[in-house]
């Protein structure tokens, strides 16, 4: 069953690892549904307070017609978490997308399947002034708590001004923000907007900057109104090393200090970034890349994903290779190895 609207703010507010959820495939690019449930039975054994499934990471191509794998990605993972010991404390998270039609489809999909939020993508609506962005969002909300979501341009987004932003912070069940628009001038806009709707204290900011991860969550930020922090992550970086990710966030939160020693691990999680999401070629193998590490873990069986187009870029297997040697500490190898068996049976 789904968290009451009050749980889910509250969950969200502690500040959560959040992993976007992967989807596994086999050879013939079908659903491979036993690493599919061994992710997210890992997500989970790692620490993760939350995941997000049917998002980018997951492959916006599952709601094609002629893939149809919305309906049961989402039911697998809601299916595990709800089996798990961890599960009442498991915050759902759903991708929705595509016009205001579609999207309140998909939110009362997964309201109806347990999930607690649907994080709003306004990819789809490139043209829309901002008051119907904003009626979009309301009319999703009406259906189920959301989570705004400043998706980078590269990746399907749009830019998205600060009066967007002020105002989407004033619909009451607006209950997160993920800041993903890998721009710093952008990202300070949701959060300047947050910090003046005077709802800093409902809406919980999340990172998803992917290229910033430790330096958005260390210290706060000042622009004006009442002090913000960012106090989690639902990242697509967070779905590979998970276990070291709740880590980072655990000594965040008990000292988040910006000490050397942390300035330096940020550069190198940016360094890793690089590697699986494939700046360098515009982002295009940013799913394979994370999907390379899975399968080297045993958590995915290959790279594949749903379009045969797309997978990893010329030397970007090579980047993979070399951050996980200078970076030993970034990787959680050991920790999968000895879950493995138990979350593939």
């Amino acid at each position: 069953m789904a968290s009451s609207d009050m749980d889910v703010r509250a969950k969200l507010r502690t500040g959560l690892v959040i992993p976007a959820h992967p989807l596994a495939l086999t050879a013939e690019r079908k659903l491979d549904e036993r690493h599919q449930r061994a992710l997210t039975r890992y997500y989970l054994a790692a620490g993760a307070g939350g995941i997000a499934v049917g998002v980018h990471t997951t492959q916006f191509a599952i709601r094609e017609p002629g893939v149809g794998l919305l309906r049961p990605v989402l039911e697998l993972a809601a299916e595990e978490v709800s089996r798990s010991a961890a599960g009442p404390g498991i915050v759902r998270i759903a991708g929705v997308c595509g016009g205001t039609r579609q999207a309140i489809a998909e939110a009362e999909l997964a309201a109806s399947l347990g999930y607690d939020c649907a994080l709003l993508s306004m990819g789809a609506l490139h043209d829309a002034p901002v008051p119907a962005l904003l009626e979009h969002a309301r009319q999703v909300a009406a259906v189920m708590p959301v989570m705004g979501f400043y998706l980078q341009p590269s990746v399907g987004g749009r830019v998205l001004p600060y009066a967007f932003w002020r105002e989407l912070a004033e619909i009451q069940n607006v209950v997160a923000i993920k800041i993903a628009p890998f721009n710093r001038y952008q990202t300070l806009d949701v959060v300047r907007a947050v910090s003046e709707s005077g709802r800093a204290d409902e809406i919980a900011l999340y990172t998803g900057n992917d290229d910033n991860i430790v330096l958005d969550l260390l210290g706060g930020f000042e622009l004006g109104g009442p002090p913000v922090r960012i106090v989690g992550g639902l990242l697509g970086h967070w779905a590979v090393w998970t276990r070291r990710a709740v880590e980072l966030l655990d000594r965040l939160k008990a000292d988040g200090a910006p000490t050397a020693e942390l300035l330096r691990l940020a550069n190198q999680i940016t360094d890793s970034n690089a590697a699986l999401f494939d700046p360098a070629n515009g982002f295009r193998g940013c799913v394979a890349g994370l999907h390379a590490v899975l399968a080297r873990q045993g958590l995915m069986a290959g790279t594949w994903c749903l379009d045969p187009a797309e997978g990893l870029s010329p030397g970007q297997a090579w980047e993979i290779d070399r951050v996980c040697r200078l970076y030993p500490w970034l990787t959680d190898d050991d920790f999968v190895a000895a879950g493995l068996s138990g979350w593939l049976s």
